[in-house]
C-alpha cells in the first residue's frame, strides 16, 4: 500500500500548521499596518510648486496627524488659516514662538535670532528670499515659508497683519513625513540639520517606516504561507520523487 501523502502526523502536517500560522500572522501585520496608517496619516496633494524641489506640483504626501504644539522648526506642515483662505496649505516652519526671523545676511542666508541657517533644500542658488524681510513671531505662532522662495505665497505675503505673517499653532492639521507619489520619488522627508542646533531642536519622524515594514513583512508571510500548499503538491507529483510502498 502506497504511503505517499499520508503525512497527518509527519512533516507534511507540520508544514501545513506553520503555513497557516504564517498566513494568520501576515494578515495581522498587513491589515494592522494599513489600519494604523489610516488612523495616524492623511494623504494630501500639493497643487503648486511652492515647496519645490522638496515636494513638486502634483506630488502626494503622507502627513501625520499632530498637534500644533508638537511642531518644531524645519517641519513641513499642513495647516488651514482663514487669513490664508481656509484651504489646506503646505509650508515649512522656519520660526516659532518669540523668534526673530530675518533675511538676508551678507551671504544671502535666512537668520533666526541673528543666527544664520543653511538651507540646502531651497530651489535655486540665489538668496534665501528675493526680497528682504524681518518679523518677530508672536507666542503660540509659527512663521512659514515655501522652499521655492521666488514662487511661494507664504508668511512674507501676510506681514501687514497683527501676527507679522505667522499663523497660530492650532491651525496645524498634520506634519508631512513622506512623499508617496510619484512612486519614483517616494521617501521620507528629512529634518534639516541646520535647525537641530537651535533651541528646541527638530521633531522626530513618525512611525511610517515601521508601518511600511510591518505591512511588507505581513504581505511576504501571506504569500509565503499561501504558496506552501501548491509547492508541496507540485513536489509530491514531480517525476524525481519515487512513491514508497509497503507490502504485507
Amino acid at each position: 500500500m502506497s504511503t505517499e501523502g499520508r503525512d497527518e502526523h509527519g512533516p507534511g502536517r507540520t508544514g501545513r500548521v506553520l503555513s497557516g500560522l504564517a498566513v494568520a500572522v501576515g494578515c495581522v501585520l498587513f491589515l494592522g499596518g494599513f489600519a494604523w496608517a489610516a488612523w495616524l496619516y492623511r494623504p494630501y496633494t500639493v497643487p503648486t510648486d511652492s515647496m519645490a524641489p522638496t515636494i513638486g506640483r502634483g506630488d502626494r504626501v503622507l502627513a501625520e496627524r499632530v498637534s500644533g504644539a508638537e511642531v518644531r522648526r524645519g517641519d513641513i506642515v499642513v495647516f488651514e488659516d482663514k487669513v490664508w483662505g481656509s484651504v489646506p496649505m503646505v509650508k515649512r516652519v522656519v520660526g516659532v514662538d518669540g523668534d526673530k526671523v530675518a533675511c538676508c545676511d551678507p551671504q544671502g542666508r535666512l537668520t533666526i535670532n541673528g543666527q544664520p541657517v543653511e538651507e540646502p533644500y531651497l530651489q535655486g542658488a540665489g538668496p534665501a528670499s528675493p526680497a528682504p524681510f524681518s518679523a518677530t513671531v508672536p507666542p503660540g505662532h509659527l512663521f512659514l515659508l515655501g522652499d521655492h522662495r521666488s514662487d511661494s505665497v507664504d508668511s512674507r505675503s501676510h506681514m501687514a497683519g497683527t501676527g507679522q505673517g505667522s499663523v497660530p499653532r492650532e491651525t496645524v492639521r498634520a506634519r508631512v513625513d513622506a512623499t508617496a507619489w510619484p512612486v519614483s520619488g517616494w521617501g521620507m522627508i528629512e529634518r534639516p540639520d541646520a535647525f537641530a542646533a537651535l533651541p528646541g531642536g527638530t521633531s522626530r519622524p513618525g512611525p511610517l517606516p515601521l508601518i511600511v515594514t510591518a505591512a511588507g513583512l505581513g504581505a511576504a508571510l501571506i504569500f509565503g504561507g499561501a504558496a506552501y500548499g501548491p509547492l508541496a503538491r507540485w513536489r509530491s507529483r514531480s517525476p524525481g520523487r519515487t512513491a514508497v510502498s509497503s507490502h504485507g
